[in-house]
């Protein structure tokens, strides 16, 4: 019995020794396998270089919104950008199945997909990412920075974009302050139709797992140098616009930009701007855009000086209200301040809106405080139809006198001052100088000449070549005539409405050139007619006048200087004017 037992117990623990050493062996050859399949799949992984990765394996979609969240005082933007990507590691190590697989094959690819499950997902830190233009790396665009992210990864991902994942990206812009290679960037894409940017990385660190997670996932710590990605985006054809490449010029401001509306209001210390503007929308139809209130300031270039490198005359701070991106046109709110005007820069403002008021674009200059290097150059358009600002003119109690061989013409100067709709201003007209043709007769419908004067008597501009048919005098005094004003309202189709009167006080009324026969007979008409003649009056006139709220840098009033305001009217003379 006994020896039954021990023989038992041999079998017994030759059995367990046996099962023990094919455990062993078939353990040891899993290992082996396994450990056969990870070098595989390390190998694979370990000689992919960043643009196989680029090209094979991240799919990203987007951006599909993108939101300003701050600017910084030194001209960084922070953005958070939503979008779409998708890392297929499948496609990177060569695991993703494919019909022409044998057995073997397929299991060992089916080992890969197994564990880039178990993996899940990777963390992802980028140095600092440089943009370039893509002929020109040395070039840098703009600089970009972004948190640690976290990637999921993906085998055997279906043929449509389900698999991508949704991010949402706090991302830091520092734009370059280099504006003329920035606008030649912009240009040169333009013309070629394309943006062709290239994206470098110094370093991109990808350890396994989440960001703060403590698991073996953690071992897998790879580093990716010197990572380029080349990005290339066709420019789409835009409403209004020329198609862009084939050399196609890029587009000016006042191309893309129109202003709606337009209003200024003033009271006793502030002049306030109000404006509407639509600009073209260039995004797709899906493509999500908020940005907050922005600031700029709008400027002068100097009179007959409007180059790059002029030394500009601001003349307002405006503010965008927050705006969204819509199709076809984004509608632009904007409201600010007249800023005080230097004694230097009354010329130059007078001059702009002389322009405005006689329906002609002036040159201005548009920039954001954040981008000083950053000019925008474009016109400010005047009102169309071109307003009447002078109306209602006329000359009372219009005498001529003669005194030698000379006559001299005095009366009242009145006439109504009509601002533009939008403009509701006040105003104290303190002087005009008018230069008047006098007609037999009313005056015919004939384009009138718009000139310039300044104060201190200089020479009168030279008459119309040819003269106009029936004019047979000038009236032009030497000096600023001195001139009162009143408020006279204002209706919803113009602006604010002013009546004004000066005195001519013997002013010479030249007969012109050629005319002497015209002047005659004008005179017969007031001497022998009944109820006296008329006579017609065309020309232009300077005014010179405070505006309220347009203080100048000492807190006073500031005196604007507005030539070349045309006219046309009418007078009757009796026999008592002679």
């Amino acid at each position: 019995m006994a020896d039954n037992r021990a023989r038992s117990r041999r079998r017994l623990w030759s059995k367990l020794i046996l099962v023990f050493l094919i455990t062993l062996a078939l353990c040891s050859i899993a290992f082996i396998i396994v450990a056969i399949l990870a070098y595989s799949y390390a190998a694979r992984a370990s000689h992919l270089s960043p643009k196989d990765i680029m090209d094979n394996a991240i799919t990203v979609k987007g951006p599909d919104r993108i939101d300003v969240l701050n600017i910084t005082g030194d001209g960084g933007i922070w953005l958070n950008v939503t979008g779409r990507i998708g890392v297929d590691a499948g496609a990177a190590i060569g695991v993703n199945s494919d019909e022409d697989d044998g057995l073997l094959r397929d299991i060992w690819k089916a080992f890969g997909r197994w564990g880039i499950r178990k993996i899940d997902r990777v963390n992802v830190q980028l140095d600092t990412i440089r943009i370039s233009p893509g002929d020109d790396p040395s070039t840098i665009l703009a600089t970009l920075d972004t948190p640690p992210m976290e990637m999921h990864l993906t085998a055997q991902p279906p043929s449509d974009l389900s698999w991508l994942t949704k991010v949402s990206v706090p991302i830091f812009i520092a734009p370059t302050q280099n504006a003329s290679a920035l606008m030649k960037f912009v240009r040169d894409s333009w013309r070629d139709g394309t943006v062709n940017v290239v994206a470098h990385v110094d370093q991109v660190a990808v350890r396994g797992g989440s960001r703060y997670e403590h698991s073996w996932r953690r071992r897998i710590d790879e580093k990716l140098e010197n990572v380029d990605a080349i990005i290339r985006h066709k420019i789409p054809a835009l409403p209004g616009l020329p198609n862009p490449g084939r050399n196609a010029p890029f587009p000016s401001v006042s191309d893309l930009l129109t202003l709606e509306t337009f209003s200024v209001t003033s009271n006793a210390d502030t002049m306030s701007i109000y404006a509407r503007a639509t600009i073209i929308d260039p995004a797709p139809l899906d493509f999500n855009f908020t940005s907050p209130s922005l600031p700029f300031a709008v400027s002068l270039p100097p009179i007959g000086n409007a180059s790059e490198g002029s030394t500009l005359i601001p003349v307002a701070l405006v503010r965008t209200e927050p705006f969204t991106l819509t199709h076809p046109n984004i509608t632009l709110h904007i409201a600010g301040t007249v800023l005080p005007i230097s004694p230097q820069s009354t010329a130059t403002l007078s001059s702009f809106i002389t322009n405005y008021l006689s329906g002609q674009s002036s040159p201005i200059v548009i920039t954001n405080p954040y981008f000083p290097q950053h000019r925008i150059n474009t016109v400010f358009p005047g009102p169309n139809p071109k307003p009447r600002i002078l109306r209602n003119v006329t000359i009372n109690n219009m005498k001529v006198v003669p005194k030698g061989t000379t006559f001299f013409a005095s009366g009242t100067v009145f006439a109504r001052i009509v601002l533009p709709r939008g403009m509701d201003i006040g105003l104290e007209v303190n002087r005009v100088l008018p230069d008047v043709l006098v007609f037999d007769g009313e005056v015919p419908f004939l384009p009138t000449a718009a000139h310039s004067y300044e104060e201190g008597g200089d020479p009168a501009p030279p008459l119309p070549d040819p003269l106009p048919e029936r004019a047979f005098a000038r009236i032009r005094p030497d000096e600023w005539l001195d001139a009162d004003s009143s408020a006279d309202g204002h209706s919803d189709e113009e602006g604010s409405v002013y009546t004004v009167t000066a005195e001519i006080d013997e002013v010479p009324l030249q007969v012109l050139p050629g005319r002497q026969k015209d002047f005659s007979n004008f005179v017969s008409k007031v001497v022998f007619g009944t109820h006296g003649a008329v006579a017609g009056i065309l020309g232009t006139a300077a005014v010179a006048l405070d505006v309220q709220g347009l203080p100048n840098e000492n807190g006073k009033e500031g005196e604007m200087k507005l030539s070349g305001l045309p006219f046309r009217g009418s007078v009757v003379i009796g026999k008592k004017g002679l």
